[in-house]
């Protein structure tokens, strides 16, 4: 089955660098190019797209606005966008994380990890670059008011929903480990892991494992 990309970049050298890399792959087609925001949300509204990798910054919509329109709270039918970046700490990437992205990887991130999270994002899972994940979670909780962070604090521990066992696989997610990397770490089957993560979703209302991480690292349980 061939999974149907748009590449949206507003730099037409990296729009080409990235169809190379996803077109050398037997199973990627890049159906649609878009050189700003605007012109993205169109294309993949029109072409419907299995994945959009969207950058941050574009003219006209940024990749915020455009992950929003296309996969935000509210969205009938989401598509699924994965944010294409340099800004690992950036709060504009954090922006398109909460908008609805299933994940995001950095532009030097090498063409394996581009691929593995355009397929992660096809099968409905998300690749987060550890890195990012660690680096730019840990800038944001340091950032909250203290106010705030009490708070976060307050909804993260004892009141929350999740089982033991479920808030070590949100650990786990929160340091950007996958499916595969979850289930050798805690000694349980891939099912079994697919099967917590769907229920963290579903017990938390949140839609993926982006927003896994980010409700962690926001309620500070990322530790044991």
């Amino acid at each position: 089955m061939t999974i149907r990309v748009l590449v949206a970049d507003d730099q037409a050298m990296v729009r080409g660098g990235l169809r190379l890399i996803l077109e050398d792959q037997p199973d990627i087609e890049v159906v649609a190019e878009a050189a700003d925001g605007a012109e993205a949300v169109e294309a993949a509204r029109r072409l419907r797209p299995d994945v959009s990798l969207v950058d941050v910054r574009m003219p006209r919509l940024d990749g915020i606005e455009v992950t929003r329109a296309l996969a935000g709270p509210g969205v009938p039918d989401p598509l699924r966008v994965v944010v294409v970046t340099t800004f690992d700490l950036d709060e504009y990437v954090y922006g398109a994380l909460r908008a609805g992205a299933t994940g995001f990887v950095l532009k030097d991130c090498g063409p394996a990890l581009l691929v593995e999270a355009v397929r992660a994002a096809h099968q409905g899972d998300a690749l987060v670059s550890p890195s990012v994940t660690l680096r730019l979670l840990r800038h944001l909780t340091a950032q909250l008011p203290a106010q705030q962070t009490a708070q976060l604090t307050a909804a993260g521990g004892a009141d929350h929903p999740l089982s033991n066992r479920e808030v070590e696989v949100v650990r786990a997610v929160a340091r950007g480990r996958t499916n595969q990397e979850i289930a050798a770490e805690l000694f349980i089957s891939l099912s079994t892991v697919k099967s917590h993560v769907a229920g963290i979703q579903a017990k938390l209302g949140l839609r993926n494992r982006v927003e896994i991480a980010a409700w962690a690292w926001e309620n500070r349980i990322t530790q044991p």
